[in-house]
C-alpha cells in the first residue's frame, strides 16, 4: 500500500499532478487548492489514499494529513466513492468542508460537482457528529440569543431535514416552547416556508 510520496513536481494536468519519485512517475489527483500550492520542480509530500479496483488503480493525494483524514470520512459515507468525495473537498479548504458538514450546510455541499441534495444530505446526517468541529460562533450566538437549546429536539429535527443550525434556531425562534416537539416542528416549517 501506498501511504506518502515525497519527490519532485514533474507536471501538473488537469485531472492528475505527476509526482517523481527517483525516476518513477505517480498520477496524483488532488484537489485544485492542493494543486495550486505546488509548482512543478517543487519538493512535494503528499498522503496518499489508494484506490484499487479491477479496472483501475487510482492515487488520491493531500498536502496534509487531516485532510486524507476527513477523505476517508467521506468515502464511509453511504454511496460516496472516491470521485465524489474529492469532489466535496474541493469546495474549499478542509475547514470549509468541515464547517459545511458541522453547520448542516447542505447547499454548500450540493455545489460539488456530481453531489445533489440527496447525498449532500446523507453527507450531513452520517458526519455531522464526526468531523470534529463546533457550530460556528456566529451560529452559537444565534442560538443561545433565540432561546433556543443546541440540543433541542426540533432543532435537530430541523437540522436534519438539511436545514444549517443557524436556520433551524431562527425559524424556532417565535415558537411557543411549551407545544409538543412535533407542533414546534410544524410552526418552524411554516414560518421557513412562509
Amino acid at each position: 500500500m501506498i501511504a506518502l510520496l515525497t519527490g519532485i513536481v514533474s507536471e501538473k494536468l488537469v485531472d492528475y499532478t505527476i509526482i517523481d519519485v527517483h525516476g518513477v512517475g505517480y498520477g496524483v489527483s488532488m484537489t485544485e487548492q492542493d494543486q495550486n500550492q505546488l509548482s512543478i520542480g517543487d519538493e512535494a509530500r503528499v498522503y496518499i489514499y489508494e484506490n484499487i479496483k479491477e479496472d483501475s488503480h487510482q492515487l488520491f493525494g493531500f498536502l496534509q494529513a487531516s485532510d486524507k483524514q476527513l477523505f476517508e470520512q467521506l468515502l464511509k459515507v453511504k454511496n460516496v466513492g472516491p470521485k465524489v468525495a474529492m469532489s466535496v473537498m474541493s469546495i474549499g479548504t478542509a475547514d470549509v468542508v468541515r464547517s459545511a458538514i458541522a453547520g448542516g450546510d447542505v447547499k454548500s455541499l450540493q455545489s460539488a460537482k456530481g453531489v445533489g441534495k440527496r447525498a449532500a444530505e446523507q453527507i450531513v446526517v452520517e458526519l455531522r457528529d464526526k468531523v470534529g468541529l463546533l457550530v460556528s460562533g456566529s451560529a452559537e450566538d444565534i442560538v443561545t440569543r433565540s432561546g433556543v437549546s443546541a440540543n433541542d429536539e426540533a432543532a435537530q429535527a430541523l437540522i436534519a431535514l438539511g436545514y444549517s443550525e443557524m436556520d433551524a434556531a431562527l425559524a424556532l425562534k417565535h415558537v411557543d416552547i411549551n407545544l409538543s416537539t412535533e407542533e414546534r416542528i410544524t410552526h418552524a416549517l411554516r414560518g421557513i416556508s412562509s
